[in-house]
């Protein structure tokens, strides 16, 4: 029997009207959980969610996978655990296996200064209330076996922490699982439809333009990720955001050993293992800023040699898939949730390396301040207008912006 057999999608066709309460560009997770917060939390259901290709054709479908919350400042904190917090029962909420599996993180130091850098993960995710204790290298051992404690003889392993509740998704299936039940519910899902610009009245966003005719709304929310810049300016909001290219890939079949996900600040690398046994592998956001989702050699290579220092194991395996996903990065790596200034225009952006953990949290918040006309207190901290406050959210709190 093959356990990753799933029933087929349930998931009617829909041709948009002529105007919604809201409608959500961006078919993704973050586009699709919104709707569904909307319908399931507040009973908001004329609401269409437009996506100009498939189903979580963007960083949905391109990105590793992981959920955790063990961030390094208290907002984050406390955002991040809620999000995982929802993870963990939205296979019972949505109705559909999303192969969610908690897994632990070790987050690896190879130095004095990256010791205490863990030290003090260890103890803000406690004080905030997300479980994370710093680890020495026998408890490290003990939790992955086949770590090479010595790195190489270049970067020996020293400690770190362990962050029990981090747990991995599958990604397609989070994403079809929140369309399925947002279109149970009454939402619009309409795959294929290109929204080509704003519908203004005066200085009011009032709707959509797409290449069937305009779509009026009562609220429009920009959902497309690495391209929000180009999509609010359209309303003359501009956006602190600069979209970086990141890659990945993963290997073929390794025996089911490597249980936790594994990080590396000094080495600019994380990997997991998936049910399948495949190892994943990513590393830091390309430098230079851009929208390819092209893969290199260079990473490739680059990646596979960090990964052996860490996991010797790893190195009589071959590469099966390679890949790049555009990675929509704020000055302070936190996202943008919330209002854009433009009336009848709200945003959700900037995820960087971090959206798919983010996607039940921000999108809960958002749906909440569409449904109640206020700001929920998880997304306050991390609203546009922070930056012309001088109230930045500044952390670089996973190995990929490093």
């Amino acid at each position: 029997m093959n356990e990753h057999v799933e029933r087929q999608i349930a998931l009617p066709a829909a041709t948009p009207r002529a105007s919604y309460d809201v409608v959500i560009v961006g078919g993704g997770g973050h586009g699709l959980a919104t709707a569904y917060y909307l319908a399931s939390r507040h009973g908001i259901t004329d609401v269409c969610v437009l996506e100009r290709g498939w189903i979580g054709v963007g960083n949905s479908g391109r990105n590793t996978t992981v959920i955790r919350a063990n961030y390094g400042i208290p907002e984050a904190v406390r955002f991040y655990q809620r999000s995982l917090e929802l993870y963990e029962g939205l296979e019972a909420e949505l109705g559909r296996d999303v192969m969610h599996r908690r897994k632990g993180l070790v987050w690896v130091a190879h130095s004095e200064v990256g010791l205490r850098a863990q030290m003090a993960r260890a103890a803000q995710n406690r004080a905030y209330g997300t479980d994370t204790e710093f680890v020495g290298p026998d408890r490290i051992a003990e939790l992955c076996p086949d770590l090479d404690l010595a790195g190489g003889g270049a970067y020996p392993i020293v400690g770190g922490t362990y962050h029990p509740r981090a747990s991995t998704a599958r990604h397609d299936r989070v994403v079809w699982g929140y369309a399925e039940a947002a279109a149970r519910l009454g939402v619009d899902v309409c795959p294929g439809v290109e929204v080509t610009g704003l519908v203004r009245s005066g200085e009011r966003v009032v709707g959509v333009q797409t290449a069937a005719g305009p779509i009026a709304a009562g609220t429009v929310v920009c959902a497309v990720g690495a391209r929000a810049s180009t999509f609010a300016a359209q309303a003359g909001v501009r956006l602190p955001v600069v979209t970086h290219p990141l890659q990945a890939f993963v290997t073929d079949h390794y025996a089911q050993r490597i249980e936790p996900v594994v990080v590396s600040s000094d080495l600019m690398i994380y990997l997991s293992q998936t049910p399948r046994g495949e190892i994943l592998v990513g590393a830091e956001i390309d430098p230079q800023p851009g929208y390819a989702t092209r893969s290199g050699f260079d990473f490739l290579a680059g990646c596979a040699h960090r990964a052996i220092t860490l996991l010797p194991c790893l190195r009589d395996l071959r590469i099966l898939r390679q890949w790049g996903g555009a990675c929509d990065m704020t000055p302070d790596y936190s996202p943008i949730i919330g209002a854009t200034g433009a009336d009848g225009l709200l945003i959700t952006t900037g995820w960087g390396t971090w959206g798919f953990k983010g996607i039940p949290a921000g999108a809960s918040g958002l749906a909440e301040l569409i449904g109640t006309g206020r700001v929920p207190e998880l997304i306050a901290p991390f609203g546009l207008d922070r930056f012309a406050r001088d109230r930045t959210r500044a952390d670089r709190g996973s190995a990929g912006t490093h």
